[in-house]
C-alpha cells in the first residue's frame, strides 16, 4: 500500500531523515521517500495509515488533515 502524506512542517533534509528513521523503526521493511520541496512523505509499508501518521506526529511534524 502506498500512502502519500502532506507534511507542511518539513523544512530540511534533517526533517526528512528524522521522519524516515521513525517510520523505519515502526516498519523496518518500509520504503520511505520524502520530498522536502513538495513537503510530502510517500510510504510503502505493511503498517496502517494511522500508525504511520502517528509516527510522523510523534517526532513533532504535522500531517495535513490529521489531528
Amino acid at each position: 500500500m502506498a500512502l502519500k502524506l502532506n507534511v507542511p512542517s518539513i523544512v530540511c533534509d534533517g526533517c526528512a531523515e528524522t521522519i524516515t528513521e521513525t517510520i523505519k523503526t515502526m516498519a523496518p521493511d518500509a520504503k520511505v521517500e520524502v520530498d522536502v520541496k513538495a513537503k510530502t512523505v510517500t510510504v510503502e509499508a505493511d503498517a496502517s495509515e494511522e500508525t504511520i501518521k502517528q509516527a510522523v506526529v510523534a517526532v513533532g511534524h504535522t500531517v495535513e488533515g490529521y489531528q
